[in-house]
């Protein structure tokens, strides 16, 4: 018998991934750990109505990278092919994440709406707004991410 197929199971050596691999393997878990972070970054950043415009701006980056950062380690797992339905589904559960925190925050009298905070009454209307900054922003970068991918694989670049 060849010793490609041992006669004991003691021989085979299956390794468990590290914790960080095993997180970006799951789109449930990454997207609401993304929509939590992003929500409270943005309840704690956005908190004062007088916030420097300096601030305001460095706080759209730091969302805008988490975002995308979360998004391309939980994609990267996984074929382009794969990434046309990934992406909405992550972008549609890290607004869910988001928006439950928004609910906790509501309820404590942190959430900011503007300069003001936000009441229960509001929450609708983040939720539609956060949901379509999410899709946007990941289906946007779906889009480049696997654009650039494409052209890097046939220029012979990963070569």
């Amino acid at each position: 018998m060849p010793a490609h197929f041992p006669r004991q199971t003691v021989q085979w050596h299956l390794e468990e991934p590290a914790a960080l691999r095993r997180l970006s393997l799951s789109l449930v878990e990454m997207a609401l750990i993304t929509g939590i972070v992003l929500r409270l970054l943005r309840a704690f950043a956005f908190t004062h109505g007088r916030a420097s415009v300096l601030i305001s701006l460095g706080a759209l980056l730091v969302w805008g990278l988490i975002l995308v950062g979360m998004a391309t380690a939980h994609l990267a797992n996984y074929p382009i092919a794969r990434w046309s339905w990934r992406a909405p589904l992550f972008a549609l559960v890290e607004t869910a994440g988001e928006m439950a925190t928004s609910l906790v925050l509501i309820s404590i009298g942190r959430e900011p709406d503007g300069t003001a905070r936000a009441h229960f009454h509001d929450w609708p209307s983040m939720a539609v707004r956060a949901l379509l900054q999410s899709e946007l922003t990941l289906c946007l970068w779906m889009l480049i991410l696997s654009g650039i991918i494409i052209l890097v694989r046939r220029s012979g670049v990963a070569r």
